[in-house]
């Protein structure tokens, strides 16, 4: 995940801070304010955190310790769980549960995390690495920082067809498996097909090594709010 690489770069910089600094980053929780305003059921899912139905309007609020970092959120569509929490969905799926302990499959749109990293600074983006199922936005609810424009082009209807998918548009690392597309080796530049999600959302991540204008930061203990199709 681009924004892992980006906080383990920062990481080693922590121990040279006094030992109080480091506790006093961890005091206070963040909350996600999760909300579908879809005109269908999305199925929130969450790593740390599980997974909700949530139907138009309805929303979810998550408490998330400082200090989580490789944290995601994401929508699931078309699933279909049996009363003990099991079953699929057509994307976003994280192993056939409701309650997801582990990412989901492509395509989905991602809102990436990690909270109190250095400066006790949260990092956070809204990433297509993982490609595109619905349309999102992630902020933060507190004034004085911001986060990326909301991702709310028509991704799937304008998806070349290469990288088309049941219910979303793959990223072409998936489709491909190269290093061109996944940057494996460390190091990639942009491609006519990342410049597809580029054109369209200009602050998400469109491959791996698009940090300098995807990434953003907020003081830690910022709240935030995550809205399908905004």
């Amino acid at each position: 995940m681009s924004l892992y690489n980006i906080v383990n770069m920062a990481l080693p910089l922590l121990y040279l801070l006094p030992l109080l600094s480091l506790i006093s980053t961890s005091a206070h929780a963040a909350n996600f304010l999760i909300r579908n305003n879809c005109p269908y059921t999305v199925w929130a899912a969450a790593v740390p955190g599980g997974g909700r139905r949530l139907d138009r309007g309805a929303t979810w609020s998550l408490n998330v310790p400082a200090g989580t970092t490789g944290a995601r959120i994401w929508p699931r569509t078309n699933c279909n769980f049996d009363g003990s929490g099991r079953g699929r969905c057509q994307t976003g799926d994280c192993g056939g549960v409701l309650q997801c302990t582990a990412y989901g499959a492509p395509p989905n749109t991602l809102a990436e995390y990690a909270l109190n990293q250095f400066s006790n600074l949260d990092f956070f983006d809204i990433s297509l690495v993982d490609g595109f199922n619905v349309p999102m936005d992630f902020s933060p609810v507190s004034s004085g920082c911001r986060g990326p424009r909301a991702c709310t082009a028509d991704i799937n209807g304008q998806c070349p067809n290469v990288l088309r998918a049941p219910g979303g548009c793959n990223n072409p690392c998936t489709v491909f498996k190269t290093d061109q597309y996944c940057c494996n080796s460390g190091s990639c530049s942009p491609t006519d097909y990342s410049r597809f999600f580029k054109t369209r959302c200009p602050d998400a991540y469109s491959y791996p090594k698009d940090d300098p204008t995807s990434t953003f930061t907020c003081p830690g203990g910022t709240n935030y709010r995550v809205v399908f199709c905004p």
